[in-house]
């Protein structure tokens, strides 16, 4: 695995022939945000797309996933722009230059898996927090394998690709070792965690 920004200058031999899987942390811009997450979250887009460009001097995006995206083509866009514009207009900008948008969710297993997730942050007893906690892994664990077993099939020795997923589920993904994988987090990521971290209690009710 390795890191943008703490690379000097990889060599590009060292892959070749290898999958390239650049992941993205997905940061959802929300309506209504305060101004200081709001510069915050434009200036992480914006150094994503900045190194996105230095990786793809050397392997150019060829697949793009996107987590919560069950759908293909214009209408997962469509989705895409109303629910999540950073991504869209990064993956658009990917598309529109030949990468094609791949469909990594499953409905069947998504659906769930939302569903357990949000029962956890209304259950009040220890009792039924563990019973819906044990649902919420087995979804979660599904849609992983899912979500891997998507990557893996789709994506072809020596393509690069781009998958833009919440960094902590992406995290738990164990991919084969014929996949490189880079984290394209700059420091502007780190920034804006913190102050969700600082302030999501403030503004969020």
């Amino acid at each position: 695995m390795s890191e943008l920004g703490k690379l000097e200058k990889p060599s590009t031999d060292s892959f070749t022939g290898k999958k390239k899987l650049y992941c993205v942390p997905n940061v959802i811009l929300f309506r209504d945000v305060p101004e200081e997450y709001a510069k915050l979250s434009n200036r992480y887009w914006a150094d994503i797309l900045l190194q996105l460009d230095k990786l793809e001097a050397a392997w150019r995006i060829k697949k793009v996933f996107c987590e919560n995206i069950f759908i293909g083509g214009e209408e997962a866009l469509n989705v895409l722009e109303k629910t999540n514009e950073k991504a869209f207009e990064l993956i658009r900008q990917k598309v529109e230059t030949g990468a094609l948008l791949i469909p990594i969710e499953s409905k069947d297993i998504l659906g769930p898996f939302i569903d357990w997730r949000n029962c956890l942050t209304v259950v009040r007893t220890q009792e039924v927090f563990s019973k819906v906690y044990d649902f919420y892994i087995d979804a979660l664990n599904k849609r992983l394998q899912h979500v891997q077993n998507t990557i893996e099939i789709n994506l072809q020795e020596g393509e690069a690709s781009l998958l833009v997923m919440e960094d902590e589920v992406r995290a738990k993904i164990q991919f084969t070792p014929d996949i490189e994988v880079f984290l394209v987090r700059p420091p502007s990521y780190d920034d804006l965690i913190r102050w969700l971290r600082d302030n999501l209690d403030k503004h969020v009710s």
